[in-house]
């Protein structure tokens, strides 16, 4: 059985500084270059600026809109960052996506601290490289949204959790900076994203009183009086809120939005349990194999105090977001680091796997088959910059070609690696694969599809016509809210009829944006006007939120 960890030297400072450093320069490619992603990402941005401009950070919207679904600590966060920047007349992207790159870098290096105090430094620097190179990871990394420094306070909280556990075991007292740490990061995590915080914090040490039979490290965090911090955090927000919008607030964010995703798929996110299990093979990519194989030494393993610890941490959160009906891959994400961890701790040992795993043939043929399928993904991965660049942009780039070449052997290797039950090494192999993929696909390919980059070409349109200094703007077929981040929040996204009458009523200032497939229409609403109407340019391309091609013209009534 592996022998718990715990007491031993966590990784220096230098160590974990060069850790954060490194995850720090992985995240950062694509950061400025890569416009809004769609739908949820511009909708922070836009309610930040609006927050800013109109100096109210209390009441949160979305252009004339309340954005009642979650307190406002993200929308401080960006603030503060774009404050900073001083890039708010400039609707720049790269400043909303500061606190997601500081929070994610900061969680690697908690990751590997705590994997070191666990399983030693090895499998602290193993569990690190394992989660900054996951798919999930570095696509939240580079996100303005909220689940990246949500992440953070989580694994705050299990930090205060750890520190806990290891007085427990060297049967010394915990001072009062570990329940401090713990409330305090729920509290922040309260005001995030609501109860959602609650999940990962709580369960873990009220499971391991529950596997324990003993709720000695459950008192250890001082819930008779800890709850305080959280609530001295959280409540003056609240009680603002509760007033500005008599109560609409908790009507929405918990009554709809939060028990909402319980009962029901939201946003056409309904789907069965089991989802995240299956998205994972992509999700924790390359990293999920690897779990995978350590199945069988996590389970002869659980009863030590550091696989318990982890696995309280892992299940119940795992099981809550695969019981209730609206399912997005990073719902689970607050449980990659210990997964990463966990995994960790199991490959320094350096059992071979194939050893460990059981001898039956379903086993064997179940992990070989995970293992194609780990491999496949990769492959999928390596060649997707040059593919896409084919198919949508009908371009080759050498480039992208390069990338798959440097890719592809890597990816190969590890194969051969794992083949050989060389998992330590085959880790690194396609961590290094992992790392300059992203980095090729940020630097190389996403900023060359331009098709798909809609709102950055209809933005430019307008603001290069604009007949005036206070243009009215009507989008009648592109209402996805990158658009309105770009365009400064001065859109109007209306039908036909509304943007004909918004130009009928002002004919030197109002522009549309109108589909091909909608241009009937509007003209005909136009009535008489429509000898008038002259087109600006025209932005073709995909809507990659819905998959419909899309030809839309800028029109304006001449002066004539």
């Amino acid at each position: 059985m592996l022998k718990p960890q715990s007491g031993k030297e966590p990784l220096p400072g230098r160590v974990l500084a060069l850790l954060g450093l490194f995850a720090f320069l992985l995240f950062l490619p694509g950061r400025a270059s890569t416009p809004p992603f769609d739908r949820d990402e511009p909708r922070y941005m836009e309610a930040t600026a609006q927050m800013l401009e109109s100096g109210n950070f209390v009441d949160v919207r979305f252009q004339d809109k309340p954005r009642y679904l979650q307190p406002a600590g993200i929308y401080w966060l960006e603030a503060a960052a774009v404050a900073a920047s001083g890039t708010l007349p400039d609707r720049a992207v790269w400043p909303y996506r500061v606190p997601s790159l500081l929070a994610m870098s900061a969680s690697v290096m908690l990751t590997a601290w705590m994997g070191s105090v666990l399983f030693g430094a090895p499998a602290g620097v193993a569990a690190a490289v394992m989660f900054m190179v996951s798919v999930l990871v570095t696509a939240e990394s580079r996100m303005g949204t909220i689940d990246s420094c949500l992440l953070l306070t989580v694994l705050l909280a299990q930090v205060a959790v750890l520190r806990a556990l290891l007085d427990c075991d060297r049967q010394k007292s915990t001072v009062w900076q570990t329940p401090v740490l713990f409330w305090a990061a729920i509290g922040c995590g309260l005001m995030l994203k609501g109860p959602v915080i609650l999940i990962p914090s709580l369960a873990t040490p009220l499971a391991m009183a529950w596997v324990d039979r003993n709720f000695i490290l459950w008192r250890r965090l001082r819930p008779s009086w800890g709850w305080l911090i959280s609530l001295a955090i959280l409540l003056p927000w609240c009680v603002a809120i509760g007033v500005v919008s008599h109560g609409e607030f908790f009507r929405n964010a918990v009554g709809t939005n939060f028990l909402g995703k319980v009962s029901s798929g939201q946003q056409a996110h309904g789907l069965p349990p089991g989802y995240h299990v299956l998205v994972f093979l992509i999700a924790f990519w390359p990293g999920s194999f690897f779990v995978a194989a350590t199945l069988p030494a996590i389970w002869k393993n659980r009863t030590t105090q550091a696989v318990k610890y982890l696995l309280c941490w892992i299940l119940p959160h795992w099981l809550v977001f695969e019981a209730i009906a609206t399912k997005l891959p990073h719902y689970v994400l607050p449980t990659y680091p210990a997964i990463a961890i966990l995994t960790a701790g199991m490959l320094v040992r350096g059992a071979p796997v194939w050893n460990e795993w059981p001898k039956a043939i379903w086993a064997r043929v179940l992990l070989g088959v995970y293992g194609i399928a780990w491999l496949l993904v990769g492959l999928a991965l390596s060649v997707a910059g040059p593919v896409l660049l084919w198919k949508v942009e009908h371009v080759v780039s050498p480039a992208a070609l390069i990338l798959a070449a440097g890719c592809l052997p890597l990816i190969a290797l590890a194969a051969a690696l794992i083949w050989k039950s060389e998992l330590r090494k085959a880790l690194l192999t396609s961590a290094a694969c992992a790392a300059l993929l992203y980095v090729g696909l940020f630097l190389v390919v996403v900023p060359r599809l331009h098709s798909i980059w809609l709102a950055p070409r209809l933005a430019d349109l307008v603001n290069t016509y604009r007949p005036c200094s206070q243009t009215e703007v009507a989008s009648v077929s592109f209402s996805e809210p990158s658009l309105v981040f770009l365009l400064g929040g001065k859109v109007k996204l209306v039908g036909a009829q509304q943007a004909a009458t918004m130009m009928l009523n002002n004919r030197a200032c109002a522009v549309a944006l109108v589909d091909d497939h909608d241009k009937e229409q509007f003209l005909s609403a136009l009535g008489d006007a429509r000898s008038k109407v002259v087109s600006h340019g025209t932005v073709s391309g995909l809507n990659y939120s819905n998959g419909h091609h899309l030809n839309i013209s800028l029109y304006a009534l001449s002066a004539e």
